[in-house]
């Protein structure tokens, strides 16, 4: 069957990443770790057509273990490994059964997380290989969030891991006193796989699972790290977008845009949860490229109704301060938006003219924010054809159902 239907692909989009994380804590080696996962996902194709096993991480686990455990046979080489083997491992044993305890897979995800953002990598590769190996993220997706093309994606990848087998990098996680050389390239990963979840409104999209596991994954690093101003800043970030989750679609099944959303549908308690940690973000410090980003989720959340006039002035503001710290193309692209409320979508328009249209050309957003411009602007002939390019960009269903909607409105 095949992998993306049926309970299989259910299966393996949910322990994929622990699974392969676990495997490659075990044997040190990220490409024997996928190879064995692969394997023991091929066998469950075959075996399960009868009925899964009552605990399918583990029985994956297990079964990759074997098959890694074999080919370092064929190697001659398992020696190296006798000392990582579990005495536990018997082969006559029943594959349903498991002698893993998966309540430790979740701790060996996190300790993978942090073997991929080790300071010997690059920031570039740490974070690509992190988004690959852990969250599953193929090489045109994290192309996409870098704006930089697929193959220079892979050749990170293939560098950052010749440079961990080299380098005998270890599968751990460091002490409390190693984590601050680590910390930005971990929140960075964060931030990617969290926006894979964020821009799929209705949630049904493969990499859904990311927005509760990321609001979890933050809010452990609040507790760890109570201190980090930057933590907390993110933290606050997802706890707020997760919050506005139950409006972000109308009952036709198409995007609600932030600014139309009922505040009355988003949850409270979230919201409350992100306001408390975004405060004791600026009691640690009084700005920040993160805590300007949270003050803006902030702003909209602290919006009760459609009656209440959007915050676009706020916005906009915030997002000057964010330009003279990070003067980068999503927050001029983003801030456009904002200056087409405040000022004019000419004078936006004008902004979103100056940049580099061949870098954008794959981010959907840039397409999206440039046809509304035009459309407003009463070009709504030449905004067909972002409206058009953003579709061809393969959004998830809702945005898709917007798009579609506004393109038929201009042609």
């Amino acid at each position: 069957m095949p992998l993306a239907d049926g309970p299989l692909g259910a299966v393996h989009r949910a322990v994929a990443s622990r699974v392969v994380a676990a495997l490659a804590t075990r044997f040190r080696d990220l490409d024997l770790a996928e190879e064995g996962y692969a394997e023991a996902l091929a066998k469950a194709a075959a075996r399960w057509s009868d009925g899964a096993p009552a605990n399918t991480e583990g029985w994956l686990y297990r079964t990759a273990e074997r098959a890694i455990l074999d080919r370092l046979r064929r190697r001659a080489v398992r020696q190296r490994h006798a000392a990582a083997e579990q005495p536990l491992l018997h082969e006559e044993e029943e594959e349903d059964e498991t002698m893993l305890d998966t309540a430790l897979i979740p701790d060996e995800r996190l300790r993978l997380i942090f073997v991929c953002c080790h300071p010997a990598l690059s920031d570039e590769a740490r974070i690509a290989l992190t988004l690959k190996t852990v969250c599953r993220l193929g090489t045109v997706e994290i192309a996409r969030a870098f704006l930089v093309p697929e193959p220079t994606v892979a050749q990170r990848l293939v560098r950052a891991k010749r440079k961990i087998a080299e380098a005998g990098v270890p599968f751990e996680v460091p002490g409390p006193q190693l984590w601050a050389e680590r910390l930005e390239a971990v929140l960075a990963t964060i931030e990617i796989a969290y926006a894979q979840a964020h821009e799929d409104g209705a949630g049904s999209g493969r990499h859904a699972g990311f927005g509760p596991e990321m609001l979890g994954l933050t809010r452990l690093l609040a507790e760890l790290l109570p201190d980090e101003h930057e933590v907390l800043a993110l933290a606050a970030t997802i706890h707020f977008a997760e919050a506005r989750r139950p409006a972000r679609i109308d009952p036709a099944g198409a995007m609600v845009p932030l600014a139309e959303q009922d505040p009355d549908e988003w949850d409270r308690v979230l919201i409350a949860r992100g306001d408390a940690l975004l405060r004791r973000g600026f009691a640690l410090r009084s700005e920040s490229v993160r805590l300007l980003k949270a003050g803006i989720h902030a702003a909209w959340c602290r919006r009760r109704s459609l009656a209440e006039p959007a915050p676009w002035s706020k916005v906009l503001a915030l997002y000057d301060g964010l330009l003279r710290l990070r003067d980068d193309p999503f927050v001029r692209l983003n801030r456009a938006v904002a200056l087409a409320e405040v000022a004019s979508p000419d004078a936006a328009l004008a902004e979103v003219a100056a940049l580099d249209e061949e870098r954008m050309e794959a981010y959907l957003p840039y397409h999206a924010v440039k046809a509304d411009l035009l459309r407003r602007t009463g070009e709504t002939a030449l905004a067909a054809e972002p409206y058009a390019a953003a579709l061809a960009l393969a959004p998830p269903a809702a945005e898709a159902a917007w798009l579609r909607g506004r393109l038929v409105e201009c042609t």
